[in-house]
């Protein structure tokens, strides 16, 4: 009887623990503190790759990325979209909010160059821009000037050898960097302009030239807390790291120039 009544009590008391087990996992995934990053579409490979660095060291920090052109981004910061941090591809759009008392601390983080790239089994020679108007080229892909950064870029560099106007109707604009890339690689381009940084990610494309930095604006990535942030100490903490050796590393590895 004793022996049947002792069964019953521990069969419950573990029914109930087993149901609890949801409960608690639950509550612990409720504790992590999720920290929205929004970012331009061209540091998606390296921020991934330091976000699964970052998450192990701090398994209470749920690092989540909004990846887009960074004028798109700025826009969303600037109509309240939620954000903790954000790294823009330009120093324009980070001034615009810094200006608009939008982002508290912020500092200059990467470089990066601007390249023409073509499908890698392209046949194509190119030593200068202008011959982007060759028949050869019927469609050129570029990201939205309005902004994409790296289309503003572009835009400064074709209007500096007189070549923008003329290729007007090849023009094949794209809503942001990365799109501007697949483009390329799937042939709805016959060459486009990305970062460096784009351009070796792929094995589709090839680099057919580096633009001249002497002819736009130096391309520089600019990194920035958002002043209405409700997590201000965790993002001035993955703000700090990735400014720290193990981050820079991989920026460098992804083909970024360190701004210092």
């Amino acid at each position: 009887m004793f022996k049947k009544l002792a069964l019953v009590v521990m069969t419950v008391m573990l029914a109930v623990g087993l149901s609890a087990i949801p409960e608690r996992q639950a509550e612990a995934a409720k504790k992590k503190t999720e920290i929205i990053v929004s970012a331009a579409a061209s540091l998606q490979d390296s921020l991934d790759k330091i976000a699964v660095l970052y998450e192990k060291q701090h398994p209470d920090i749920d690092l989540v990325f909004n990846y887009g052109a960074s004028g798109t981004l700025q826009k969303q910061i600037e109509q309240g979209a939620p954000a903790d941090l954000f790294f823009s591809a330009g120093d324009k759009q980070m001034t615009a909010l810094v200006d608009g008392k939008l982002i508290s601390d912020h500092t200059e983080l990467l470089k990066n160059r601007l390249v023409l790239i073509v499908p890698s089994d392209s046949k194509a020679k190119i030593t200068t821009i202008t011959q982007l108007t060759d028949k050869t080229f019927k469609k050129v892909a570029v990201g939205q000037p309005e902004s994409v950064p790296a289309g503003q870029y572009a835009q400064q560099s074709l209007t500096a050898k007189n070549v923008w106007d003329t290729l007007q109707s090849k023009l094949v604009f794209a809503k942001d960097v990365r799109q501007v890339l697949s483009y390329v690689e799937t042939g709805n381009a016959d060459a486009g302009f990305v970062y460096k940084t784009d351009a070796l990610t792929s094995k589709k494309v090839k680099i057919a030239l580096t633009v001249g930095a002497q002819v736009h604006k130096a391309i520089n990535y600019p990194v920035g807390i958002v002043k209405d942030s409700k997590h201000q100490a965790e993002a001035k903490a993955f703000y700090n790291y990735v400014q720290t050796k193990t981050a820079s590393d991989i920026f460098t590895g992804y083909g970024f120039q360190l701004a210092k």
